[in-house]
């Protein structure tokens, strides 16, 4: 595959994100597919996909004084030159010439040589004359919503909730690549071996900065391993690893997961159980409980039960205090994984986190009754967002006087993550530590 075919494929991706708001990591690895990219190209193609969208709002601002002579752009134009642009900005190795040269073989076939000229005409002229600055922003979180390609409402919404020097860090980090990790399955090895084994594959990964139970890749792709195939890990980030050791599972444990899919939790919780007791899975849709059960099956785990059913209506198929333990790891909107999914932070409005509030909460009343007396329930998300994590669960306790906010979290949880432990509460933001942003609460049901 000839370069300018990897950026015709990101060309392509980009523009039917953008048309149909195509979730970009499912629409990269179709394409991947169906143009049989291979090798090095696959991760320049991630690159310039991720690197565009991730930077979007950056690249439009850099290219409006360029811009203002030509008229309305058709929408490929725009994403061809956004492209071209990250590019010349952001990957260092790509020289300039060739950047050009292949942007105007795209837009000659997909044009005319009037747009050819254009995109030539608008790339010779930043090389030329160089990026508009930043510093003419006097507004600070206007300034940090630009360089950062963050919405300018959800900047100032995190300003007001962890300060704007936080909400800097935070926005800065989004704009980086996710590190790659895995969970031992801890039924058949343990992080030493796993490390060793993937070692004779040539993929090298060493122990993880959080969790007890990760692996981090330093080099090669952890997913194609054969060790992945025989079910010794699964991939996760170490966040999100947190959260079933927030449980404290214990050996016979009947466990309800109420948001199961597409199974991390289920599978890592049925881990720490040792194949012993039960951890029954809910998810909505049937073709993510497929999911979860081809995760159970790779990973030799026999303590799994799955069923697809609503969990606002959990108590249609289980009686009152049937469970030890119970998971509500929530939908939610989803903004600390924006460093996975960078078109979630275009996507999102302040609505949703208002609708999204009221489904979370709705599902904690409802699992609620199915909790003992003395049991725990884990609240989790992964945004960072205060109406959708404290705010839900304060109004839960509010509702629900039974249940209190359980510091015994403290217990359960590593030593790196404990002085962001408050009331039986963690919230990690991604530059902590470089994983996705979590929100974990610990709740105890009380006798």
């Amino acid at each position: 595959m000839t370069k300018t075919n990897v950026r015709n494929v990101a060309l392509e991706i980009l523009l039917q994100i953008e048309k149909n708001q195509a979730y970009s990591n499912l629409l990269l690895n179709q394409m991947i597919k169906k143009h049989e990219v291979k090798g090095k190209d696959v991760g320049l193609l991630t690159e310039i996909v991720y690197g565009t969208i991730q930077r979007r709002d950056t690249l439009d601002y850099y290219l409006v004084p360029f811009l203002k002579k030509s008229k309305k752009l058709d929408q490929w134009v725009k994403i061809l030159l956004r492209l071209s642009l990250y590019q010349m900005i952001y990957l260092d190795r790509v020289p300039e010439r060739a950047i050009f040269f292949e942007a105007v073989e795209i837009a000659k076939r997909r044009g005319h040589k009037g747009t050819a000229s254009l995109v030539n005409g608008v790339l010779r002229s930043v090389q030329r004359e160089g990026l508009p600055s930043l510093d003419q922003i006097t507004d600070e979180a206007e300034r940090i919503a630009v360089e950062t390609s963050h919405p300018i409402w959800l900047v100032k919404r995190w300003a007001q909730q962890i300060g704007i020097e936080e909400t800097r860090k935070m926005c800065e980090v989004n704009c980086t690549p996710p590190e790659q990790t895995g969970r031992i399955n801890s039924l058949v090895t343990t992080r030493e071996k796993l490390i060793q084994m993937l070692k004779e594959e040539d993929i090298e990964a060493v122990e993880g900065d959080v969790s007890l139970d990760a692996i981090k890749a330093v080099r090669g792709n952890l997913i194609h391993s054969k060790t992945f195939k025989e079910g010794y890990f699964t991939i996760q980030d170490e966040s999100s690893m947190l959260v079933a050791r927030a449980l404290g599972v214990e050996k016979g444990d009947q466990i309800l997961d109420s948001c199961a899919a597409p199974g991390g939790k289920t599978t890592h919780i049925a881990e720490l159980l040792g194949n012993t007791g039960k951890v029954y899975s809910l998810d909505l849709h049937e073709h993510k409980i497929k999911l979860i059960n081809e995760a159970v099956k790779r990973l030799g785990i026999e303590n799994v039960e799955t069923k697809a059913h609503d969990s606002r209506k959990a108590r249609e198929i289980f009686e009152d205090q049937k469970f030890d333990k119970i998971l509500v790891d929530a939908p939610c909107s989803g903004f600390g994984v924006i460093r996975r999914k960078p078109d979630i932070k275009y996507t999102k409005s302040v609505s949703d986190n208002h609708n999204l509030a009221k489904i979370q909460l709705d599902i904690l009343t409802e699992v609620s009754s199915l909790l003992k007396k003395d049991g725990i329930l884990v609240y989790s998300t992964c945004t960072i967002d205060y109406e959708e994590n404290e705010g839900v669960v304060k109004t839960f306790i509010e509702l629900n006087p039974d249940f209190i906010l359980d510091e015994t979290i403290q217990n359960n949880l590593p030593e790196i993550v404990k002085p962001y432990i408050k009331n039986g509460q963690l919230q990690l933001y991604p530059h902590y530590f470089g994983t996705d942003g979590f929100y974990i609460a610990r709740l105890r049901k009380q006798v």
